[in-house]
């Protein structure tokens, strides 16, 4: 007998679920405990995940459900999840995107040869849009890059294995790196964008990193004990920009416009400045108070609420904004352009 049909008789006989010492494999086989060592590192090798268990009673077996019967899926049923993995791709960046290349391998193998066309002309025939970039508001954009994809599959890996991750933060506006110390709790999608949920091991808050923010994350060797009562849900509908405005709330200079009701109930809509302070002020008017004073943020906010909206403060974006409608009114003042002669 060979050692790939040793293997082979190997893993057929680790399939019961029961533990096989592995004196017992090498009396099956009539082989040494040494080479039935290495058959065991060599199934490992190859992605055979084989449960060892030590002691007296411990021995070998295949990890439950590694096996699994012929996949009968409905041509329905097929269109349906070729339709959910267009959405899937339709993001700049997946979790495990290689994992997933491999599953969809495995998958498209284990169906029936009448659907293999399906899936071999996704893309000719469910499309999906790419979400287009948010202009109003700044810093939204970012282009995929090595660093956002080790971000996302290290703290997936991190979820799935119960250990803490270690990376470093990127904040533009303040254009600081900070150092991080996570548990992994859970990743989110918005907007395009991917978004890590963890506890921060110095803070003990559940925090979120936007993860094209987040460089050299790398797997620490410490265990953590998984959080039964966290759930991902509990951060959608804003529920994670809220909290973290309120943070910054105490840590960034705030930017203060005086606006009308009606623009009050306009942003109200707004997925980022709904999120803001609202406080009733004088003769039905509203102050929203905004963590930022960042120009590219603040100005074109003002610029698009338009008439009724004064920003109040700081005055160094106050006296910015000024001239700049001073120069618009300059322009607009001189009255209509002159036509030009064809």
């Amino acid at each position: 007998m060979n050692p790939i049909e040793r293997a082979l008789g190997i893993l057929l006989l680790l399939t019961g679920g029961k533990l096989i010492p592995a004196t017992v494999l090498a009396e099956r086989f009539q082989v040494s405990l040494r080479t039935i060592y290495r058959d065991i590192d060599r199934l490992i090798a190859l992605g055979v995940p084989v449960d060892a268990e030590r002691g007296a009673e411990g021995g070998y077996r295949l990890a439950s459900g590694y096996l699994q019967p012929p996949v009968a899926l409905t041509r329905n049923e097929t269109a349906a999840l070729l339709a959910a993995m267009a959405m899937v791709r339709a993001s700049r960046m997946v979790p495990l995107a290689a994992d997933l290349a491999s599953a969809e391998q495995k998958l498209l193998a284990s169906l029936p040869k009448g659907v293999h066309g399906l899936f071999k002309d996704a893309e000719r025939i469910v499309g999906i849009e790419p979400i287009p970039p948010d202009i109003f508001h700044s810093g939204t954009k970012a282009e995929p890059s090595g660093d956002w994809q080790k971000a996302l599959d290290g703290f997936m890996a991190g979820i799935l294995d119960g250990k803490r991750v270690r990376f470093e933060h990127v904040n533009p506006s303040r254009k600081t790196v900070k150092a991080h110390d996570v548990e992994p709790r859970g990743v989110m999608f918005d907007r395009d964008h991917w978004y890590l949920a963890g506890r921060c091991v110095d803070t003990d808050l559940v925090k979120v990193y936007r993860a094209d923010r987040v460089r050299g994350l790398e797997i620490s060797g410490l265990f953590f004990r998984p959080d039964k009562d966290f759930s991902i849900q509990s951060l959608l509908g804003g529920t994670w920009l809220s909290r973290a405005m309120r943070r910054w709330e105490q840590q960034e200079e705030i930017a203060k416009i005086l606006i009308t009701s009606r623009q009050a109930q306009k942003l109200s809509t707004d997925w980022y400045y709904r999120h803001a302070v609202f406080t009733p002020a004088e003769e039905g008017k509203v102050l929203i108070s905004i963590p930022s004073t960042e120009p590219a943020r603040i100005l074109p906010l003002v610029r698009w609420l338009g008439p009724g909206a004064e920003l109040i403060g700081p005055d160094g974006l106050r006296r910015e904004l000024a001239q700049e409608l001073a120069e618009l009114t300059a322009l607009y003042g001189a009255g209509p352009p002159l036509e030009r002669s064809a």
